[in-house]
């Protein structure tokens, strides 16, 4: 389904609801960190291999699915609330990300754009 008639559905099941009036952008905003807040708590006290088998295990892995799903729902009603076309902003946010970690400065480094022309800078990695 196209971000469009995701956004659009959303639209009707909040409508149907009437929870528009308490969706303004600063509810949304905070409604998404909330959400991302709870993805993190997955990985909460798990090393990078643990979090592995979570993809392993259903009911785990449909939580991960739900948290996903919760983010993006309400990023796209941010987006939506505040006329952001999200297809369109990640392509321009491509193409800065593109300039400021040019392939040959960037490859396998895990500097910040404004360590990668200072010598001497260790990766992060």
């Amino acid at each position: 389904m196209p971000l469009a008639e995701l956004t659009e559905a959303l639209r009707r099941f909040r409508d149907e609801r009437n929870w528009a009036q308490f969706h303004t952008l600063r509810n949304l905003i905070v409604s998404l960190n909330l959400e991302a807040s709870e993805m993190l708590e997955l990985t909460q006290w798990k090393s990078d291999a643990e979090m592995l088998t979570l993809l392993d295990d259903p009911a785990r892995r449909e939580a991960l699915a739900d948290e996903c799903a919760d983010v993006l729902l309400y990023l796209l009603l941010i987006a939506d609330t505040a006329g952001i076309d999200l297809a369109t902003a990640a392509r321009e946010k491509l193409g800065k990300n593109a300039e400021k970690y040019p392939v040959d400065k960037a490859w396998g480094s895990s500097r910040k754009y404004t360590e990668l022309n200072t010598p001497g800078t260790p990766d992060r990695g």
